[in-house]
């Protein structure tokens, strides 16, 4: 006998390393996991970065605080991704074995669902754990540091109404045309022009250098040159002025007051919305305690799903899989707006779709299961004996 496996023996004798079986239950879903998890990670990271990207090449977001914002973003939506992965490698590794007949072998040993549930069970648990520490902890804290990021620049935008370096900017069907050449990191102009018509007359400006400010009141923008020079008139008429100045003040008006803070529900900590009677944070709340209770829920729902024989249709199974993946997380967006909108009194809560969909999901497989087959006989075998 090895050194490892002297070793291995009192633990098995004392129940502390885990069954054969379900060892290997647990690496092949496991591995199914850790591969479908991978390939989410890597989508949603490059669909975030491009859109990071974007808001950087709109000026909408400071290129030194890309890494950090698509950071924060993947923190934010792990929790999310975490369930319908763990449902897809249940179905993908029980899939696998049910392919190599591998399940029919373990069946005829006594290994039935019951067994295979206590597996997925201790491979369930960490991951829920995971997702609640994502979702209850993390996530809001992401959230509020994503906030934090967009509010910091919209006090400290590179674009003015839209405005970016390098580009025209039109407004008022053409009467008002903006240019600035550059932004500095100090967010700072740099070779401005500007051309104003206001009926027959034409005003142009132009500046070496200016800034940018958002009016907290009226969130209008407001553009100061500095060391400029101005013409006023049409080019060829006696009227034409030409004049320098210090500083010229130019107003484009916003949209609205600016916020002032950060106030959406996502961003607040769990605790807090715990505590809180308003039904938007309860739906907030329980918008962060589904995830984890998610994969639960998604665990009894794959284990009927799979066909343990090959004789069995696994066509049905596969369609009633993705109906059951789409209607439960329709419906959780459905219920948890309910519960936000008052359409749904808070003692239901928004977990009553994943109780919904396990009880339609057990209610279609149940002509296959053997306790109906048996019930199914004996009912038979009665009513001849009856008549």
């Amino acid at each position: 006998m090895r050194v490892g496996e002297r070793l291995a023996l009192p633990l098995r004798r004392r129940g502390l390393m885990l069954p054969l079986v379900d060892r290997y239950l647990l690496s092949e879903v496991g591995k199914a996991l850790l591969a479908i998890l991978i390939t989410l990670m890597l989508i949603v990271t490059s669909m975030l970065f491009l859109r990071t990207l974007e808001e950087v090449s709109l000026g909408a977001l400071n290129a030194d605080l890309v890494l950090r914002f698509l950071g924060l973003q993947l923190v934010r939506d792990t929790s999310t991704l975490l369930p319908p992965s763990f449902f897809l490698a249940a179905l993908g590794g029980l899939g696998r074995l049910a392919r190599d007949s591998e399940l029919v072998a373990l069946n005829a040993c006594g290994i039935g669902p019951r067994r295979l549930y206590r597996a997925l069970f201790l491979l369930a648990l960490p991951v829920a754990l995971v997702t609640g520490l994502f979702a209850l902890i993390l996530q809001p804290w992401a959230s509020a540091g994503i906030a934090e990021i967009r509010l910091a620049q919209k006090d400290q935008a590179t674009q003015v109404a839209g405005l970016q370096a390098g580009r025209f900017y039109v407004e008022d069907d053409g009467q008002s045309i903006i240019y600035v050449g550059s932004i500095t990191k100090e967010k700072r102009l740099e070779r401005v022009f500007l051309l104003s018509r206001q009926g027959k007359k034409t005003q142009l400006v132009v500046s070496d250098t200016g800034s940018h400010r958002v009016e907290q009141t009226t969130g209008d923008h407001l553009v100061t040159l500095n060391d400029g020079h101005r013409f006023d008139g049409n080019a060829g008429e006696g009227d034409y002025m030409i004049g320098e100045f210090r500083e010229y003040l130019l107003r484009i008006d916003g949209q609205g007051p600016e916020p002032t803070g950060i106030k959406k529900n996502s961003t607040v900590p769990s605790r807090v919305l715990l505590a809180s009677p308003d039904p938007a944070a309860q739906g907030e709340l329980q918008h962060r305690i589904a995830a984890p209770l998610a994969i639960f829920t998604l665990l009894l729902v794959a284990v009927p799903l799979i066909a343990i024989s090959p004789r069995q249709k696994t066509t049905g199974r596969l369609v009633l899989a993705f109906l059951a993946y789409f209607t439960f997380f329709n419906l959780q967006q459905l219920a948890e707006t309910w519960l936000e909108n008052g359409t749904t009194p808070l003692w239901l809560t928004s977990f009553w779709y994943q109780l919904l969909v396990v009880a339609l999901v057990y209610l279609v497989m149940l002509p296959e299961t053997l306790w109906y087959r048996g019930l199914r006989e004996r009912l038979r075998h009665r009513v001849p004996a009856a008549a």
